[in-house]
């Protein structure tokens, strides 16, 4: 019988069936995993090369020429919106989320129940500023009721995000309801409405394009900025540049790169700041690409910005990417106890949220209640029960889990809703869509105070 990949698949309970790559135990694709000879491009880390073939990849790499055109663009500065460390340390790195749970599985039980109290603490105290805000607006009726082309790709729970989100800000102030000026999708060439009143909107982390396509068709929108740092097919973008007056333009970058004041098409242009699951620190990103104080002291002290955030709405997701050089609010954090090593670790817990089913325990009545039971519930009566903090989290209830997730997703956002209101903008923390539609269902609004 022929030899196999010795590397173990997790999700398929296997091992890889590929053949290993000459002595080695494991095949191309797991060497670096295992072996340690696979590096990432430096150029662009969706790949990885072999360290001795690094040279002559770097002059063949397919995404070297779009690297070195970025790189002359204006609105271009790598690492602008990256954040750093508080204090300078060598050998600064991104935490994996096995490095992340390897930390918490080599805690004392004492160190992870004061942990694991503190979260509970702390979430008791912010619990009740964040509210349920489920909102539908009319303006979107053309999307839940399928009145839209047949041609744009329809799913409900999609549908029911985006048209929250919109609905919040619209409830906010953001946005202006045009309802009376919108006829089976477009906006009437007539409208009285004074076109300035009309914000540009930037959608940073945008995909496809979607959130977008439902403000055009339900808001007058008439310019947009689409921000995505990948390639995706069956965009968007035709349907919006078919729509009469508007300008589209989408730029390819990473938002850790993108200087916005920078770009030329919003110079002088009010603009609303939009992302539907911006995932782990690109919602720290988006935050400082935006507010205008934290772009300008990377660059000249003279200079100012030119382009003027009116408002935004982020949902957020996928915390446990979150890392601590990137969090906008350390201070927040260091202010409650929740030093790098804490923060590391409430990340990681943070994907126990969707261990649970959220059709039913998590979303029923029975889910605030519940919550706040396990917030007056202290963990120290099970020290004596288990040997090891391994033993701890294996015999915990998938619901208790999830309960623990979602505070520290809550905890991380208030920190950046915090952050908000401390650089003068009006904000609002909402649960904008119930768990059984996503159980990623926070929403950070914002506007400028006037």
């Amino acid at each position: 019988m022929a030899a196999r990949c010795n590397f173990w698949l997790p999700k398929k309970k296997r091992f890889c069936a590929n053949v290993p790559l000459g002595d080695s135990q494991f095949c191309g694709n797991h060497t670096q995993r295992s072996d340690g000879q696979w590096i990432p491009c430096p150029i662009h880390p969706s790949h990885s090369v072999l360290e001795e073939n690094l040279q002559s990849h770097l002059k063949r790499c397919p995404f070297f020429k779009q690297a070195q055109s970025l790189s002359l663009q204006p609105f271009y500065q790598e690492g602008i919106n990256a954040g750093k460390e508080e204090e300078e340390e060598e050998g600064v790195q991104n935490f994996s989320s096995e490095m992340k749970r390897n930390a918490v599985l080599a805690m004392t039980l004492f160190e992870f129940s004061q942990l694991i109290n503190k979260i509970k603490s702390v979430h008791a105290s912010i619990r009740n500023d964040i509210r349920d805000s489920f909102k539908i607006p009319q303006a979107c009726d053309i999307w839940t009721n399928r009145q839209v082309d047949r041609g744009l790709p329809f799913q409900q729970k999609h549908v029911m995000q985006q048209a929250s989100i919109l609905g919040n800000l619209e409830e906010f102030g953001v946005l202006k309801s045009c309802e009376d000026n919108v006829v089976s999708g477009s906006v009437k060439s007539d409208t009285s409405v004074d076109e300035d009143d009309v914000p540009a909107v930037v959608e940073f982390g945008a995909g496809r394009g979607y959130l977008t396509q439902v403000l055009a068709d339900c808001y007058r929108i008439k310019k947009i900025l689409l921000v995505e740092r990948k390639s995706y097919k069956l965009k968007a973008d035709r349907s919006l540049r078919q729509k009469e007056n508007v300008t589209l333009e989408r730029l390819r970058i990473d938002i850790e790169d993108l200087k916005l004041n920078a770009v030329e098409s919003l110079q002088g242009v009010p603009y609303l700041a939009t992302g539907k699951h911006l995932c782990g620190p690109a919602t720290d990103m988006t935050l400082r690409c935006c507010i205008s104080k934290q772009c300008n002291q990377h660059n000249d002290a003279s200079s100012e910005s030119t382009c003027h955030l009116i408002g935004l709405a982020i949902a957020t997701c996928c915390h446990h990417l979150c890392q601590w050089k990137h969090y906008i609010n350390k201070r927040y954090m260091l202010d409650l106890g929740i030093g790098k090593d804490d923060f590391n670790a409430i990340t990681w817990f943070t994907s126990w949220a969707v261990d649970a089913d959220h059709g039913s325990d998590l979303c029923g009545t029975g889910w605030s209640s519940d919550l706040q039971i396990r917030e007056n519930e202290h963990v120290e009566s099970d020290l004596n029960t288990y040997d090891e903090v391994k033993d701890m989290v294996k015999n915990m209830k998938a619901v208790d889990r999830a309960i623990i997730g979602f505070m520290c997703k809550d905890i991380i956002d208030f920190g950046r809703f915090r952050w908000l209101k401390e650089h003068e903008f009006e904000s609002q923390l909402v649960k904008y869509v119930p768990s059984n539609i996503s159980p990623e269902n926070r929403l950070l609004v914002a506007r400028q105070k006037c």
